[in-house]
């Protein structure tokens, strides 16, 4: 059962039941296994952007899809990494977002990707950057992610956990991923909104060009430079960024992925924070000093989320008794007011996060414990869609998340979440 909550009530998530003993972290094998009960969550994003009224609808259809993809492979006992790799891949697949299928033109009108993978039982990463070719740049990352795990190569080489380019692209085909051509990765959008930014560029240098000419034409420099680099057409989504997702099994493993296009025309060869170790996702089961394995996928502007390394700081934040309140004191002091950012003047990003915990059920047998998650999403973007479902429920729920009325994007924040109690585990 989950209970929404809402920052603009200026409520606060119910306090957890004091963790049972945390799972120890052996090394994960990769091999799917029967759960206990068949349990697990899984929470979505579909960008940290703007999310126009007019499409709303396909936003959620697809963060639904998404949910249920993961909850699928939960439900046939596999575990959090392969359900978080099947949400990523319905992710990519829609023309909506900016990730594999439909992603941004770079400003040489060609598609680079960046995607990564963490699984929180053997803590072990995958990821890759600026590739082109492949649809579904997650399965190269989860490809990386499972080799790894292999051990060594030959020779005693380590193995990569992350590639970029050409080399990528020829990684993943020797490893059994299919490519795809670049040109049939671009939709009728992706290819509308590249031509338009390309236009707004062209306008803006000339217009930067006449201004330093002659100072006469200032007026024309304003009216004609890129002065609104996200338009608020009812038919226009502005720019959206990376898709991610976060996932706890049944056994309570977490594990987390993004996947992203890159912002809008950037400069080719440019890796976004989507491959960025920490700072795209991470995910790490609980054990030692932490009692709450913690999961955390982000979105936004890549620059800045890859100077504030904000994935990891979010997961180490909600390691404390307010889950709530330490998310929201990490995005307004480690990320909009973060020193590493001072320059910027708005600073642009979103996470969902979610922790989890085993506790003793209170009423008999009391020797059977339930799998508690918390779960959250903030963002200082207009907007941010969102999707999540449990293994018990009978369909996804989705939630377009906006800035409150008044709200300056790049300076305030919106935050929501909910809890849910999965089952109950017999150790």
């Amino acid at each position: 059962m989950e209970y929404p909550i809402s920052a603009a009530e200026e409520r606060q998530p119910p306090l957890p039941p004091k963790p049972g003993p945390a799972p120890g972290c052996p090394p994960h094998d990769g091999q799917q296994r029967p759960h206990s009960c068949a349990a697990g969550f899984v929470l979505v994003h579909a960008g940290a952007g703007y999310h126009s009224e007019s499409k709303a609808k396909e936003y959620k259809h697809v963060c639904k899809r998404a949910c249920q993809r993961a909850v699928e492979k939960l439900k046939a006992g596999a575990m959090a990494v392969e359900a978080v790799t099947a949400a990523l891949v319905e992710l990519e697949d829609s023309p909506f977002t900016n990730a594999g299928m439909g992603s941004n033109l770079n400003l040489s009108g060609e598609i680079e990707c960046d995607a990564s993978i963490m699984d929180g039982k053997s803590l072990h990463f995958g990821a890759v950057g600026a590739l082109s070719g492949i649809k579904n740049p997650v399965l190269v990352a989860n490809r990386l992610l499972q080799e790894a795990q292999k051990g060594k190569l030959s020779a005693g080489r380590i193995p990569p956990c992350f590639l970029v380019g050409k080399g990528a692209y020829h990684w993943a085909v020797h490893h059994g991923i299919p490519p795809c051509p670049s040109d049939k990765m671009a939709t009728k959008f992706s290819l509308s909104a590249y031509k338009r930014n390309k236009r707004k560029m062209e306008l803006a240098e000339r217009a930067e060009s006449e201004y330093k000419q002659t100072k006469k034409r200032r007026q024309s420099s304003e009216n004609g430079g890129l002065v609104d680099p996200s338009p608020r057409r009812d038919d226009d989504s502005g720019c959206l960024d990376t898709v991610g997702a976060i996932v706890v099994d049944g056994d309570g493993n977490v594990a987390a992925a993004v996947s992203s296009g890159g912002l809008a025309m950037k400069h080719p060869g440019r890796v976004g924070q989507a491959a960025h170790y920490g700072c795209g996702c991470w995910a790490e089961n609980a054990c030692n000093l932490n009692p709450y394995s913690t999961a955390v996928s982000t979105s936004g502007c890549g620059e800045h989320l890859m100077r504030t390394v904000l994935a990891r700081e979010c997961s180490a934040a909600i390691q404390a008794e307010n889950a709530h309140q330490a998310l929201l004191d990490t995005m307004q002091h480690k990320f909009i007011s973060s020193p590493f950012l001072a320059s910027e003047d708005c600073v642009l990003g979103g996470v969902i996060v979610l922790r989890c915990c085993r506790c003793v059920e209170t009423q008999p047998p009391q020797d059977l414990q339930a799998l508690l998650v918390e779960f959250l999403w903030s963002h200082t973007t207009e907007s941010m869609c969102v999707g999540y479902m449990s293994a018990q429920d009978g369909k996804a729920k989705t939630h377009i998340s906006r800035l409150p009325p008044g709200a300056v994007a790049g300076q305030s924040l919106a935050i929501e979440g909910g809890v849910c109690r999965l089952g109950s585990l017999a150790d």
